[in-house]
């Protein structure tokens, strides 16, 4: 799902790809995920991308783990022992960093106490503005991890009776939060059970025969994982991460050398700039898509039958852009290695080695499919989304796919849940307290003295809500700070309401790939160590003007003629 700001970003790079997901291409299948690992999204360690950097026959990743062997007599030693093992280190919490909360608080007390307020806002709006405020900032520059940060904010607006308690705490009953949450557990479950590997080792073994092909693989894997998947971090640490750096490998293309340039380098990007139109493509392809809904709905901005109209509006820009990202990487950025005629047959191999379909990919399968029909027939049905994920991540409790313990291991989920509830609570009562519709009325102010036509004011703020995204390094942190405040400045120019919402939630998702912080899809696969950070600054930038033509040009016919204006 997917939050991280710049401190989580490099910290983040501890955490073991191997915990959660094959260590590489074709090894024998992952076992299960033990229960006490830490939660999903995973990311590649130095240590895992050192090892596999210094290994001298990549081709060696491929081929099953000797087992270990051990003397009957140091068994014997060792069953004999009865001292305990010593207890692991425990982490060290040196506080909130001085500057950043310093900042932080500064920026609070400094829009409280000496910006004069606006006679049209009351007291009250301008005392949770500065707290907001404040808090935003604690997000970006992360003086303490983003859910205590989050928890102070809460905590300052009741301890100053801005809010009351109960009023602090309304979003936590959230329908669209909770269903976030839910969508965690399942992609824990496409983890665990090793369905979501299988499905794109499938692909490889059908697309693979050319590095464009394979790429195009990679692609089509991931936007059919991505409605059952939300997490884009989980995909790229979990998914495809490991498969790419071991085809790499086998074809002599080492992270951090010159051989990175023969395929890693071209797969890396392609996956990487793809990952915005597959999270886009989708209501439930991405956490942030549901807060943005939920900041809509503050909004009086509300859909029907909310999956699929966002799957209708996306399907045809989207589609085209993912057909074209491979395709224009290969001839701006080519890999030296065009032909991969043994990509199949190592995925051949792989298949192999993993066995037939389990019992619980199969429920994974069936629950998935059962939880995407409900959410297209939902409506219809009186069913809504949230109580379909309920339904679904019984199933997979009661047929033991996940136990409680996966749960409550899953702490993105519980993080999420914290923040995001802060988030929408504050973004919630800013508007009810009219601090929202003051904001977008003094810009709709000052773009009508322009004499703009609603359509030049919605690119005009669609390119300021993407470009200022290089100042964040989260997608959710920039829709918590900014997305209602744009969405409501698209209405007071005159913007139709359900496409300003849907535009801005859709360049959520493809301002993921602006930067090597800005998601957290992107340390990822900067983490491997395949792209030099000039190129993801470049081909970032090249890729979002080719993005922004297709949805622009693609996007206006097929809205019109959705009858969304």
């Amino acid at each position: 799902m997917e939050s991280f700001t710049l401190r989580s970003l490099s910290s983040s790079t501890s955490h073991s790809l191997s915990s959660s997901s094959p260590a590489s291409f074709l090894h024998h299948r992952p076992r299960p995920i033990p229960k006490s690992l830490p939660s999903i999204p995973p990311f590649p360690t130095s240590h895992s991308i050192l090892t596999l950097r210094s290994s001298p026959n990549p081709l060696s990743l491929f081929s099953p783990l000797p087992k270990p062997r051990t003397s009957r007599s140091h068994s014997s030693k060792i069953q004999a022992s009865s001292s305990p093992p010593p207890p692991p280190p425990q982490k060290q919490s040196n506080g909130a960093k001085p500057i950043p909360l310093v900042i932080s608080v500064a920026i609070g007390v400094l829009v409280r106490f000496f910006v004069p307020k606006p006679v049209e806002v009351s007291a009250q709006a301008w005392q949770l503005l500065a707290i907001f405020l404040s808090t935003i900032a604690g997000l970006v520059l992360s003086p303490l991890p983003v859910g205590a940060w989050a928890f102070i904010g809460l905590t300052t607006s009741i301890v100053t009776k801005t809010l009351s308690f109960t009023t602090a705490f309304s979003a936590f009953t959230s329908e669209v939060i909770w269903l976030i949450v839910i969508s965690f557990f399942f992609a824990r479950g496409f983890v665990k059970t090793g369905l979501g590997d299988r499905i794109a080792t499938y692909f490889v073994k059908w697309l693979g025969k050319s590095t464009l092909g394979l790429s195009y693989g990679l692609t089509l894997s991931e936007a059919l994982i991505a409605p059952a998947m939300p997490s884009t971090t989980a995909r790229a640490g979990g998914v495809f991460l490991p498969i790419i750096k071991s085809l790499s490998l086998s074809a002599g293309s080492n992270p951090g050398e010159p051989s990175k340039k023969k395929l890693g380098s071209y797969l890396i990007q392609s996956q990487f700039q793809s990952t915005g139109n597959s999270s886009a493509l989708f209501l439930t392809a991405a956490a942030q898509n549901l807060l943005c809904l939920k900041l809509a709905e503050e909004l009086g901005v509300v859909m029907s039958s909310p999956w699929v109209s966002w799957f209708k509006a996306a399907s045809l820009p989207a589609i085209v852009s993912l057909l074209v990202t491979p395709l224009v990487l290969y001839m701006l950025y080519p890999p030296e290695t065009k032909d991969t005629p043994d990509a199949p047959a190592m995925a051949a191999k792989k298949l192999e080695s993993m066995g037939p379909v389990t019992k619980n990919e199969w429920i994974m399968v069936g629950t998935m499919l059962l939880a995407v029909s409900l959410w297209v027939f939902g409506d219809a049905l009186g069913i809504p989304s949230v109580v379909t994920a309920m339904i679904g991540l019984s199933i997979l409790l009661l047929l033991g796919v996940l136990d409680w313990d996966d749960c409550l291991s899953e702490k993105s989920a519980w993080d999420t849940l914290a923040w995001f509830a802060v988030l929408v609570g504050m973004a919630g009562q800013l508007t009810n307290l009219g601090i929202v519709g003051w904001m977008s009325n003094c810009v709709a102010k000052f773009l009508m003295s322009f004499s703009l036509s609603w359509p030049a004011a919605f690119g005009v703020l669609q390119a300021a809500y993407f470009l200022i995204h290089y100042l964040f390094a989260s997608q959710t942190g920039h829709v918590g700070a900014l997305y209602s405040a744009f969405l409501a400045m698209h209405l007071a120019a005159g913007v139709p309401g359900v496409l300003a919402a849907l535009a801005l939630a859709y360049n959520t998702n493809l301002f993921g790939a602006l930067t090597h912080y800005s998601s957290g899809q992107a340390a990822v696969y900067y983490g491997a160590g395949y792209v030099d950070l000039p190129d993801v600054f470049k081909m970032g930038f090249v890729m979002a003007l080719i993005n922004a033509g297709i949805w622009g040009v693609v996007g206006s016919f097929w809205w019109k003629f959705l009858g969304l204006y």
